[in-house]
């Protein structure tokens, strides 16, 4: 290669790595921490044997922390004033298992890598392990992801998506983050494996307009079922599946569940109800394949936003607090 255009190759990669622009790579820790993954799988693995909730608190804590800051871990910070971006309401329903389980992967990385695996890193590898434990796809995690430094509670409004939410809503909160409406409705099949208290549906059951107290698209039997366990002003801390036939299983029968008007949310149901994203539930309800495939390819999408890398943020040494 001539000179000049080594000069300016290299030249590129120096403000790219200045500006954070790097690109993530699978083997980014192939020299620094080449068992990374490894220990990561073996501290999920730990955490699964206790409770299953890990798989649903471990992948819905990926979702939550890359929306708000982009993946930065800043969602795992701990603040002694209640104001991280833990302690928003949106966030208040997060189970304690997702947190554990990176926290301890972490301090399983910490022992034989300290320093150098960022939090960010360590909740991507693990939402993507609970997803193959529990029967889903495997992918390659990209990684090189820095743990960000701000972490503010007032920053979460708006900027997750609601159980209420329409096909339009979602969409344009999904297109704010760089993901199509595919991407979308092939991510919202983690619910195969999540679970919901009783408040985040209770009007559809009970107050869903004035003429019909029960959302008219929910199978009767299917609100009858839920009404059973979820009578009114049941007790807060109650939780149903939001799968009720395979919900520990990784798989597609949640748009199944759809086709049979058997969507917990409103945000989950209108996927069916909505023409325009009928045709794709269709698609993942009758192939698992393709569910698999997109929700794959959707989920390292996903990883990539508002990511810091280079100089940006830092390694945290402990999940929950700044260095």
């Amino acid at each position: 290669m001539e000179l000049w255009k080594l000069l300016l190759a290299w030249m590129g990669l120096v403000l790219m790595l200045r500006t954070g622009e790097a690109q993530l790579n699978p083997n980014f820790y192939q020299v620094s921490c080449p068992s990374v993954e490894s220990i990561v799988r073996q501290a999920v693995l730990k955490k699964l044997k206790q409770t299953i909730v890990t798989v649903p608190a471990t992948l819905r804590l990926f979702f939550h922390d890359c929306f708000v800051e982009g993946c930065d871990a800043s969602v795992i910070i701990a603040s002694p004033r209640g104001d991280a971006e833990k302690d928003a309401p949106d966030n208040l329903s997060l189970a304690g298992d997702g947190f554990d389980t990176v926290i301890k992967a972490k301090q399983a990385v910490e022992a034989q890598c300290p320093g150098v695996v960022s939090c960010a890193d360590i909740l991507a590898i693990a939402a993507r392990d609970v997803v193959v434990l529990s029967g889903g796809p495997t992918f390659a995690v990209e990684l090189g992801r820095r743990d960000g430094v701000t972490s503010r509670a007032d920053r979460v409004t708006g900027n997750l998506p609601g159980p209420e939410f329409s096909v339009d809503l979602l969409s344009s909160m999904f297109r704010k983050n760089n993901l199509s409406t595919r991407d979308m409705i092939a991510l919202s099949g983690a619910h195969t494996v999540g679970f919901s208290h009783c408040s985040r549906f209770a009007d559809r059951l009970y107050s869903f307009n004035s003429t019909s107290p029960v959302d008219p698209s929910m199978n009767p039997a299917y609100a009858k079922a839920l009404m059973r366990v979820c009578p009114r002003n049941v007790d807060p801390t109650i939780a149903i599946n939001m799968d009720l036939n395979t919900p520990i299983t990784f798989d597609n029968v949640y748009y199944k569940n759809l086709l049979n008007g058997e969507g917990l949310f409103t945000s989950d149901q209108v996927l069916f109800t909505d023409q325009r994203s009928r045709p794709v539930v269709k698609e993942f309800a009758a192939d698992q394949n393709s569910f698999f495939k997109a929700f794959a390819s959707s989920m390292i999408r996903l990883g990539r936003l508002g990511v810091k890398t280079g100089s940006q943020g830092e390694i945290r040494r402990d999940c929950t607090a700044f260095n």
